[in-house]
């Protein structure tokens, strides 16, 4: 015992931090989000869209990573059922695929064409 908890305990309360900090990113995130396009609105109209999509993308797909380690926790220390583990797998696989589009949506390309060489121009 630490602090007067089991370990059952601590790692609930560990959860609920995750899952605290995942859901203030998410928040925060978006906040600062439509700040950043009421600045950009002012100054350049045109790309004030493209920013806002981009900064509550990236917000979200931080936030959803925090929140599957929540789960993560979750399952593994306190909820160790069979049922658990397979609510857990739908959850990362959605989270997963949540993260994954919004990749792509975000930069236009699919995760593994990223970085190499780019695509021969048109002549």
């Amino acid at each position: 015992m630490v602090l007067g908890l089991d370990f059952e305990q601590m790692m609930t309360r560990a959860t609920q931090g995750f899952e605290a900090v995942g859901v203030a990113v998410l928040v925060l995130g978006a906040l600062v989000a439509v700040v950043i396009y009421l600045r950009t609105v002012r100054a350049a109209p045109k790309d004030a869209f493209t920013h806002l999509r981009n900064n509550l993308g990236r917000a979200i797909l931080l936030g959803l990573e925090i929140l599957i380690v929540a789960d993560i926790i979750f399952t593994v220390t306190v909820e160790a059922t069979i049922t658990s583990a397979v609510v857990l797998g739908v959850i990362v696989l959605v989270r997963t695929f949540l993260s994954f589009s919004l990749e792509i949506e975000l930069d236009g390309v699919l995760p593994w064409r990223r970085g190499g060489n780019p695509p021969p121009a048109d002549i």
